[in-house]
């Protein structure tokens, strides 16, 4: 199983698989360590006992009659190999091998010998595993006959039974007391991230124990501060999914607002048609009964186009605002040629790019020259304009000299159901919001304001500039 799969299993598993084998690999070098220590202790306590054998020897060598006389510490040597628990030899020599007392053939020391600096090796001496102590010092007077100065060799070998089964001992009662160490901080470090994850525990049990209804924030101020930000996450993703409740409770509120009494005019005219007899006046009614109809599949859009610019994921691309504007005026233009409205476009020659929803944006701006051209009747003149602005932005304005609105009425555009006092035909007061909900999506804002001249309206859709990343994705 990999390291994401371990911590998928389990968070303390992945702790403790991930710990343990960096114990385990201390405890390795530990036990390393503590054989080199105990074999350095063990090496140095003996090699004491063979320098002091060496010295005890050294100190009964005798030149007076000329040549070597070794007066050896017999009594020493015995409590030397009592102590060693093994055998132990000797060896007096001149330097240059003529005058040799004790084992001869004891291996020789690796390095050249320095007066007075005992000097300690292993080697191997009649099939024993031997350490040596080799020792050299002056010989005052020389043996008769050499007329230079004359060094004398003092050597002193054990056997390792008794070195390393001391050595041997040492690793044990270090082995045993790491163990107990690795069984201690195993046991303390399960304790520790039990105790750690507590704070995610009671995390999970009071999400577990909320009314699904719930959505209100949870409280971190008692939270460690590793744990803050999950709290704060899901309060965050609480926070989106009561935005999303609120949309769709406020959309079947309005819904259920908006076509009540479409609906019940509609049961109205159509128990009138039936009990109507005269054709002409059946027509008259179905035509009624046409036109409701149309203004009530109007609504419903509205209110889902609405509904969606409220809940829906963003989805944004790059699009030319020119481009959109034009496809619009070609649109709308055969309607304000039938109601008599002069439908123009004010737009630069080039392309305006910009990044977001379009079908949102087109339905915004489909919204704003239909109420222009509802409104305004017959003589009225209606503009879409698209202008870049100096810091980077992009205006995007329907303009009418129509009735407009009231200046105390002007602050309550784009506010949901609203319709001015002055209002003559049927309508859902959605279309603003619409467009005001569409700007806010787009990180813009909407403005409404009189027409030119104190006439009319205008109201005016700012975009922020798209970024370079954004224009060229497409």
């Amino acid at each position: 199983m990999t390291a994401l799969g371990w911590a998928r299993a389990s968070v303390r598993r992945f702790l403790l698989v991930l710990l343990l084998p960096g114990l385990g690999a201390v405890i390795a070098g530990e036990l390393w360590l503590g054989w080199r220590t105990a074999s350095d202790a063990a090496d140095a306590a003996y090699d004491r006992s063979l320098l002091g054998a060496v010295k005890s020897i050294d100190s009964s060598i005798s030149t007076a009659s000329g040549g070597i006389g070794v007066e050896l510490p017999y009594r020493m040597l015995e409590f030397f190999e009592l102590t060693a628990q093994g055998q132990v030899f000797y060896r007096v020599a001149t330097e240059d091998g003529l005058v040799e007392i004790g084992s001869a053939g004891l291996p020789a020391p690796p390095r050249p010998l320095k007066t007075g600096q005992p000097q300690f090796h292993e080697g191997d001496y009649l099939g024993h595993a031997v350490r040596v102590g080799s020792y050299a010092r002056e010989l005052s007077p020389p043996l008769a006959g050499h007329a230079g100065p004359q060094r004398v060799v003092i050597q002193v070998a054990e056997t390792l039974e008794a070195r390393n089964d001391f050595r041997r001992a040492l690793v044990l009662q270090s082995l045993a007391r790491d163990v107990l160490l690795m069984l201690a901080a195993t046991g303390l470090l399960a304790l520790a991230i039990a105790w750690a994850m507590r704070p995610l525990d009671r995390l999970r049990q009071e999400v577990d124990a909320r009314d699904p209804q719930d959505l209100t924030p949870m409280d971190d101020t008692g939270a460690p501060a590793e744990v803050r930000p999950l709290v704060q996450a899901i309060n965050h993703h609480i926070e989106r999914h009561r935005e999303q409740t609120e949309a769709r409770r406020r959309f079947i509120d309005d819904a259920s607002h908006q076509l009540r009494t479409p609906l019940t005019t509609l049961a109205t005219q159509v128990a009138y048609a039936q009990r109507e007899a005269d054709p002409a006046a059946q027509r008259q009614v179905l035509e009624t009964i046409r036109e409701q109809l149309d203004e009530t599949i109007r609504q419903t859009n509205q209110m889902l186009s609405l509904a969606r610019a409220d809940s829906a994921p963003p989805q944004r691309q790059p699009f030319d605002a020119v481009a959109l504007a034009e496809a619009l005026v070609r649109q709308w233009w055969g309607l304000a040629r039938e109601q008599g409205v002069d439908l123009g476009l004010d737009a630069p020659d080039g392309p305006l790019p910009l990044s977001g929803e379009p079908d949102l944006l087109r339905e915004a701006l489909a919204n704003l020259l239909h109420n222009a051209i509802r409104h305004g009747g017959a003589g009225s003149h209606v503009t879409l304009v698209v202008r870049a602005e100096t810091d980077g932005s992009v205006q995007l304005a329907v303009v009418d000299n129509g009735p407009g609105l009231p200046a105390d009425e002007l602050a309550r555009a784009g506010e949901r159901f609203f319709r001015g006092r002055g209002g003559a035909l049927p309508g859902s007061g959605l279309g603003l919001a619409i467009v005001r909900t569409v700007s806010q999506r787009h990180g813009g804002q909407m403005a409404v304001s009189t027409g030119p001249e104190g006439r009319g309206l205008t109201v005016t859709i700012t975009l922020p500039a798209a970024r370079a990343s954004e224009t060229t994705s497409g």
